[in-house]
This record gives structure tokens, sequence and C-alpha cells, in this order.
């Protein structure tokens, strides 16, 4: 049996919950989890924003562990591996994108907290392929953030190949945002943070070359056509069509947060410039593999306020209350 904690309604208190995991398959991975943060994304689950939530709600996708029981299939990991486990628990691994290495964007994908219970438990379950190997060097009660908001964030550079002459901007210092620009700077880029005043020192000790103002346009017009990236991980409307104006020739906005109302942008400035607005969901699990060793390579380490798993509610509320600072992680009681 794993014992969990659950939310039997939208938005109710966490209660212990039990529950039979069956038996194990032959390409699974049983976990005993040593942590887990709790996401914006497992906030969004608990209160069904997505309109996709089953109660009870099991929620928890940044899981660091120790492999407690495998499929007799699993050959890449060992009984006692330090693991973890991000948005997904399972893929195809047959169809066209699980086969190029996109695993992320297989149309067939398990979420682990979609239809799934997920790590606020003393174990969990997943397939093979989305259990990653933790490297050396990871503090491994603040790895589990790396597993969602840093692939999230550390995606794009992969993805649209960021040199490390690029100037990169990054919209929002929180959660994602924090991490974006400690990665963009190990990259060897030259970052700026949009943010509040009240955050741009932060900003700067956390790897931001430059600060601006987000809620001052004139700060923004001052750096038009300055940045060959932008990473937005905000959920908030902005003036977009001024923020484009700040992107080089050939520069993309690319979103990661989740805005709440549709996009509002002008076409021409971008034709002429030749942008392009992009989007992207967590990583497959060969960047997930590469994010970590990254980080574990550049001390990348999320900044976390942890509490015990018991204290789910708490934590809950602190996250809610949008004053964390700037991950939110459980910690096995």
């Amino acid at each position: 049996m794993i014992n969990a904690y659950a939310a039997e309604e939208k938005g109710g208190k966490f209660v212990p919950y039990q529950y039979d995991p069956g038996t194990l398959g032959d390409h699974e991975v049983e976990i005993e989890v040593h942590s887990c943060g709790i996401c914006h994304s497992d906030l969004s689950m608990w209160q069904n924003e997505w309109g996709m939530t089953e109660y009870p709600f099991v929620g928890g996708h940044e899981v660091a562990g120790k492999v407690l029981a495998k499929g007799k299939h699993v050959k890449h990991l060992e009984l006692g591996d330090k693991v973890g486990l991000g948005w997904h628990k399972g893929y195809c691994n047959v169809c066209d994108l699980c086969i190029g290495g996109d695993h992320n964007l297989c149309p067939e994908q398990e979420g682990t907290i979609i239809g799934n219970h997920g790590g606020f438990a003393d174990k969990v379950r997943a397939k093979d392929t989305s259990v990653i190997k933790i490297p050396e060097g990871l503090d491994f009660n603040a790895v589990g953030p790396l597993l969602c908001g840093g692939v999230t964030v550390f995606n794009p550079l992969m993805q649209y190949d960021i040199k490390p002459t690029s100037r990169v901007a990054v919209i929002g210092i929180g959660g994602l945002g924090h991490l974006a620009l400690q990665f963009a700077n190990a990259w060897g880029c030259e970052v700026t943070a949009f943010t509040s005043e009240s955050k741009m020192e932060e900003a700067k000790e956390m790897g931001a070359h430059h600060s601006l103002n987000s809620r001052e346009d004139s700060e923004i017009e001052k750096a038009a056509g300055s940045f060959d990236l932008i990473i937005s991980t905000v959920n908030v409307d902005m003036n977009w069509d001024m923020v484009i104006k700040t992107l080089r020739p050939k520069g993309k906005l690319h979103f990661v947060g989740i805005l709440e109302a549709p996009l509002e942008i002008s076409a021409a400035p971008m034709i002429m410039a030749q942008n392009s607005l992009s989007g992207s969901p967590v990583g497959s699990p060969s960047t997930l593999r590469k994010m970590l060793d990254f980080a574990a390579r550049h001390n990348i380490q999320p900044v976390i306020e942890t509490y015990k798993m018991s204290e789910i509610n708490e934590a809950f509320e602190r996250l809610e209350s949008g004053n964390a600072r700037y991950r939110v992680v459980l910690e096995r009681d």
C-alpha cells in the first residue's frame, strides 16, 4: 500500500489517504519519496483550474527519492539509486516524436498527476523512461524543483541553440525565473531581468547582469533592439508589442508561463524584424539528464522553503499567498 496525502474535493484540505498501486509493471519503477516540490501546476490541479482533475487528488511531480523496486525490464537503474521524477510518468516510446527524442511532445504522454497519483506520498510509481538518475553534487532536498521548473526554462536554451554570446532576458523572477537567470548566466549569456524594483538586486545576485523595472514602460522602451531571446515566466498580461520591440532582428519571445488572457500582438513589427513567438513544455528525458548534469557542474540550485510532508496544508497556504521564495519543497517526515 502507498500512504499519501489527498484532497477529496476542489481546494479541499489534504488528508491522509492510502491506496493499492497493484502489481509493479515490467517497465515500472517504484520510488521511495525523499522530498517533493510543490509547483504552481499542483496548485492549479488542486483547484481544478484546467478542468481535468480527478479526486481524490494526490499531487506532486517534482520527486526526489531512491529506487525501492523495479520491473524486470528496467536496465538503467539499480535498487537504491537516487532518482528524480518530473511532470511525465510515461510515454508511448514508439511514436515518431519519442523515437526522435521529443518524448515531452508525445501524444500518449502520461502525466504524473493527471489521472494518476503523484509524489505527495511515501512512494510513487512511474515508467522507467521517465525516471532520471540524479548526478552527484546536487542537494537531494532541493533537486525536485529542477525536474519541472528547472527543465522548463532550460529547454529553450537547448531547443533554439542559444549561443554564449546571446543576450537573454527573463520576465518574472519567481519560481521559474530565478532558475532561468542561473541557467542563462552559466550558459555564458548576457542576462537581463524584467522584474519589480524590489527584486532587482536579488536578480543580480542570481545571475542577471542587468535589471529593468517591468512596470515602467519607459525602461522597457530604452531596451529596444536588445535581446536574442526573451523567456516569459509570468501568467499576467503585459504590453507585448512593447516587449517585442526589445528583441533584436530574428529574436524570439518564448513563453513558458501560461497566460490568463489571449495574446494581443501587432504582426507588422514582428514581420519587419523577422521575430517569432514560441512556447514549450518541460523537456524530454534526454534534456532532463543534460539539465541535471549542467546544474551539478555549475552549482545551480533552486532557492527553497521546506516543510514536512505532514505540513502539506501549511505549505500550500504559503505557495498560494505568493510570498514563497522561491520554491516550496515537502520533505519526508
